[in-house]
């Protein structure tokens, strides 16, 4: 049995983000040949990482607004010291955070005329990291739907409910609370015979208007977003565009039911 120490948590995400030293890394890799449980675990965060980065490779690579950067932000800061200090957090997690996963959170803030494909994009960087997660991608599970619903609700205000899909053939698997650049939004989380996983996003919206189905595409995955009721809905899953779009509808209908 090797004496080495166990490599910390830290020394873990530092290998699958690639910001660990030489000896730091073999230190790892020595470990992970040793240890399944721990291998599982760091196969997933980078099947995670990288499906993340395939899905917005795109936007990923657009410039951060000059407005955005943190010298501006820092400006307008002296100029208005009433400013929070969260926006200026927010323009460095801008600034260093879109030669990864953090285009999509800035084309959703930038895009303010363009609140669909701002959700699609959240909906689409959710689904790339939990749908991906074999071993936990949901909190709550299928058996805890009430207590999810309630959950949900609860925290965006707005009443709502995972739906019964059964028919199209998912089998709801449970969802959880998620983060988002405009506050707390819903996921539901379906899997189909095939093992296919489909998620349904919802977030509240002040606008009481209704929009159709709109389809937005991504690098890897597409998304079918509308606004009813007061709520925005978005349902990703990786099939074709017809197929989700007809998809949508049916949840569309259950979600009204």
């Amino acid at each position: 049995m090797s004496d080495a120490p166990r490599p910390s948590e830290a020394d873990l995400h530092a290998v699958v983000d690639d910001q660990a030293s030489a000896q730091q890394r073999a230190a790892v890799e020595a470990h992970l040949a040793t240890d399944p449980a721990d291998a599982a675990r760091v196969a997933a965060w980078r099947s995670q990482r990288a499906a993340l980065r395939a899905a917005f490779a795109d936007l990923a690579a657009e410039p951060v607004p000059q407005r955005l950067t943190v010298a501006a932000v820092l400006q307008e800061r002296r100029a208005r010291p009433s400013l929070a200090w969260a926006s200026i957090a927010a323009a460095v997690v801008l600034a260093f955070g879109v030669g990864g996963a953090g285009g999509w959170l800035l084309r959703g803030r930038v895009a303010a005329s363009n609140g669909m494909r701002a959700l699609a994009q959240e909906a689409m960087a959710n689904h790339a990291v939990y749908a991906a997660d074999r071993r936990r991608p949901t909190e709550l599970g299928a058996d805890q739907r009430d207590d999810l619903a309630r959950w949900v609700s609860n925290r965006m205000n707005h009443p709502v409910a995972p739906p019964d899909l059964a028919a199209e053939g998912f089998q709801f698997m449970g969802g959880r609370l998620a983060a988002t650049a405009h506050g707390p939004a819903g996921m539901f989380m379906y899997q189909d015979a095939s093992g296919m996983r489909m998620t349904i996003f919802v977030q509240p919206t002040g606008d009481p208007r209704s929009s159709a189905p709109v389809t937005i595409s991504g690098r890897s995955l597409d998304s079918c977003v509308w606004t009813e009721h007061g709520l925005n809905t978005a349902v990703v899953a990786p099939m074709p565009a017809d197929k989700l779009r007809h998809l949508a509808d049916r949840v569309r209908r259950a979600l009204d039911g």
